[in-house]
């Protein structure tokens, strides 16, 4: 079923005999025999069964078998799959960006916060934190970043795992885990899981080329990829590589100067577009995948995933004028002012390696993952205004500026199974699947040259003091089980527990309850209850970062420190959660199908960052000249009530092609059930409950005619709340309009395997609306939009593309 504008909705059926599974529109049976009825080269990558007599080849219950890249699938629980060509159909080459476009249960911002945050997008599954949703490759968990996004936005206070470090073309399929999938999948999937499914073919390859840039004249954009895949021996292995580079330049839309730019006469008469705060930062991104599967004999098979990325990003920070009010600028380096950038330097890394292979009845996984993500900031075009006056032994003309390192590890190994089982009792097989998981998980901060932080530190982002130096660890150790059972034909259930004992933690037991009643072949209800829990990261109790804006300096200070434990600050506890859903699946006639469902989330001690203190910075040695800080702590008891509608038709005709139309609209409403007031204000009540769109619809049509083909998709976002600062005038929350985004893509293949294309993103050039004077003069007239706008704030983005396929 198509649960998506145009993605495919999986139900997974667990039959021992056969079972259809639908991708892309295509309908395949695939028996669960060691060698599959229909030819391999018929079916998707994803979905084609090796001639390895180990293979466990897709359908049915097989689905489940720890051999399987995709996630356990089970009828009861919904997946939602978007292919590798339909995240290209997007024009998107950012695999998070594409996935939200194409999946309306998902959102992210085009910037979700200023300075530090702008590095890295965050996705909401079903309104909830980006932490809330676990991120897995090909079934195992996904290491988490190393970027801790300490300011204010859609994804303030979370340090999720970076979907976008993986090259768009070496994906074959992302299923989409729209239930509380917790005791699947990890403890942590208390939204929902993402698996990315890589290629696994064994010939071929692509080479896709892309230029955009948007209406305004700025931000052009160049993207190449790339994939070659080859066969390993002759009995099913198989090397999949790919590769990506983007070269993004910046886009500006904050607003003129408001203020004083000089003290003199010059002020009246100077250029007050001067701001580069508001906007898309310049940056490059390369990107490295490896997906590897090798028979060895004797019933082994040996495979390995790699991905190596490369990030370097300048992000724009606030203008400091040449006035003797600003306290952070050297008239003397910058007469004209001062606009400085941070630097990011990033270098990510993870490779899975391990065995599969079946005895004593059961298949079997072993495998040892490691994933590091290591960030390198810097202060470019600043200087350190502490130092013109030769208190300090320092260069006074210095302009960059080191500020130290995040370093972000995980180590994962672990063994699963799974069976099948067959018993007089029940009109089908049970399905048997469990495992036991080790995790090392490390979080490092690593101090700044001193003249980044000594005295007021370098403008506008001061680096890391010693204060901020950190190294911590835990262990964790999980362990799950899941059975599958029909109680009678056409009524299934699934029983699953997973406990997780963690060393800076609790040990916590969570589990699942499903179940799938078949009326016929065209009707079906589901129902779930889940519990989750997701500890707080390392980075989340241990990352320092100092924000300074006109006028005030921020401090996120580590929530175990003794300072932050001098304003209130406890020890961070896991966010609990449990869940309810009840959905349909439907066929009503041949082509069309349909899938709903309502859903309840409560989260317990849900963290989040606490509003700001006013402090004394003279009491506070090794702080500078900061005003105020805020800690990461326990917050909120939330709830959310939310539901989805998604439905697909494909009508074939006979001198006008193919038609696929497709809908999906998607609602969540969060409430605060209570929070520890003496710690909250309105600022950090208004992220958790409407820095995100409470509900997304949207509609397409994709039309394939001979060489041509059509895709056109309007999307609706909701409203959302902007709030500019947490003081002062620019806390006063404004609500930004829904906004309705066209975009269109056309097709045309000059041979059968070389396709050119053009498109828009955004093809009416909508802006969000306009900020008012009063709050974005609070700002210094930067912020002209919202900086986290669901949709953006660049207007519409034409694009060119051509691929060729080999």
């Amino acid at each position: 079923m198509a649960g998506v504008a145009f993605g495919t909705f999986v139900p997974a059926v667990s039959e021992a005999a056969s079972a259809t599974v639908s991708t892309a529109q295509k309908h395949y049976r695939v028996t669960t025999t060691k060698k599959a009825s229909v030819p391999s080269q018929a079916m998707p990558a994803a979905l084609r069964a090796s001639s390895n007599p180990e293979e466990i080849h897709v359908g049915g219950h097989q689905t489940n078998s720890v051999f399987s890249p995709g996630t356990a699938r089970h009828s009861t629980t919904q997946v939602t799959v978007v292919t590798g060509a339909e995240l290209l159909k997007t024009g998107q080459t950012n695999v998070l960006s594409a996935l939200a476009q194409a999946n309306p249960a998902i959102t992210t911002a085009a910037l979700p916060g200023g300075g530090a945050s702008s590095f890295v997008q965050t996705m909401q599954l079903r309104g909830q934190s980006p932490d809330d949703t676990l991120i897995l490759v090909n079934g195992h968990r996904r290491h988490i970043g190393a970027n801790f996004n300490s300011n204010a936005g859609t994804n303030w206070g979370s340090e999720p795992a970076d979907i976008s470090l993986i090259p768009i073309t070496a994906i074959d399929h992302i299923e989409v885990v729209t239930e509380g999938a917790s005791a699947l999948y990890g403890q942590d999937a208390i939204a929902g899981a993402v698996n990315i499914v890589l290629k696994r073919d064994t010939s071929g390859g692509t080479v896709n080329f892309k230029n955009s840039g948007y209406y305004a004249g700025d931000g052009q954009a160049f993207d190449g990829s790339a994939s070659y895949a080859m066969a390993l021996g002759n009995k099913g292995g198989y090397l999949d590589l790919a590769a990506q580079v983007t070269h993004q330049l910046p886009t500006t839309r904050g607003g003129d100067f408001y203020g004083t730019l000089f003290d003199g006469a010059r002020n009246d008469t100077a250029n007050r577009d001067v701001q580069r705060g508001l906007g898309l930062p310049k940056s490059t991104l390369e990107t490295l995948s490896e997906n590897m599967s090798v028979p060895m004999g004797h019933g082994l098979n040996f495979y390995s995933t790699s991905t190596f990325s490369h990030r370097r990003a300048n992000v724009a920070e606030t203008f400091r004028p040449n006035t003797s009010s600003d306290i952070w600028i050297n008239p003397s380096l910058y007469p004209n002012g001062n606009q400085p950038y941070i630097t990011m330097d990033q270098y990510d890394f993870e490779t899975d390696n391990g065995i599969r292979t079946r005895k004593l009845g059961f298949a079997w996984d072993a495998y040892v993952t490691f994933g590091r993500d290591q960030q390198a900031y810097g202060t470019k075009d600043s200087e350190n205004a502490s130092m013109t006056g030769g208190a300090y032994t320092f260069d006074p003309t210095q302009t960059s500026f080191y500020d130290g390192k995040s370093i972000s590890t995980e180590l994962t190994t672990g063994l699963r199974g799974s069976r099948s089982f067959h018993t007089g009792l029940l009109p089908k097989d049970i399905n048997l699947r469990f495992g036991a998981e080790y995790r090392h998980d490390t979080f490092q901060m690593t101090e700044g040259e001193t003249a980044s932080w000594s005295g007021q530190g370098a403008t506008d982002h001061p680096g890391n003091p010693a204060l901020a130096v950190s190294n911590t660890n835990r262990d964790v150790y999980e362990g799950f089980a899941n059975l599958d059972f029909y109680i009678t034909k056409k009524w299934e259930w699934t029983l699953g527990g997973r406990v997780a004992s963690y060393s800076n933690m609790a040990t916590v037991e969570t589990g699942s309850v499903g179940t799938r009643y078949n009326f016929n072949k065209h009707w079906a209800i589901r129902a779930n209850i889940n519990s989750g829990y997701r500890p707080p990261t390392l980075g989340e109790i241990s990352y320092f970062y100092s924000a300074p804006y006109p006028g005030y300096v921020v401090d996120q200070i580590p929530s175990n420190s003794a300072l932050a434990k001098s304003y209130g600050a406890t020890p961070l506890k896991g966010e609990y959660s449990r869940s309810y859903t009840i959905g349909i699946d439907a066929t009503p006639v041949d082509g069309f199908h349909l899938a709903g469902n309502l859903y309840y989330i409560a989260i317990n001690d849900r963290m989040g960052s606490s509003k700001s203190f006013a402090v004394d910075s003279g009491n506070i040695s090794g702080l500078g000249n900061v005003t105020s800080l805020s800690y990461y702590a326990n917050l909120y008891n939330t709830q959310t009530f939310g539901g989805d509608l998604t439905a697909d038709y494909t009508l074939h005709t006979s001198h006008y092609g193919k038609f696929r139309f497709a809908m999906g609209i998607n609602f969540s409403d969060n409430e605060i059930r209570s929070s520890k007031s003496n710690l909250v204000n309105e600022f950090t009540k208004e992220m958790v409950l409407h820095a995100a769109p409470k509900n997304r619809e949207q509609i397409s049509v994709n039309w394939q005619y001979k060489k041509w083909s059509v895709f056109v998709q309007e999307m609706r976002y909701g409203s959302i709340t902007y709030m500019a600062a947490p003081t002062g005038p620019g806390s006063v929350p404004f609500e930004q309009n829904p906004g309705f985004i066209t975009n269109m893509e056309v097709d045309y293949k000059p041979v059968p395997r070389w396709t050119i294309g053009i498109g828009a993103n955004n093809l009416g050039n909508k802006y969000p609306t306009r900020v008012p004077s009063a709050i974005a003069n609070s700002q210094q007239g930067l912020t002209k939009y919202a900086s986290y706008s669901p949709y953006g704030f660049n207007g519409g983005m034409y694009y060119v593309k051509t691929s060729l396929d080999f």
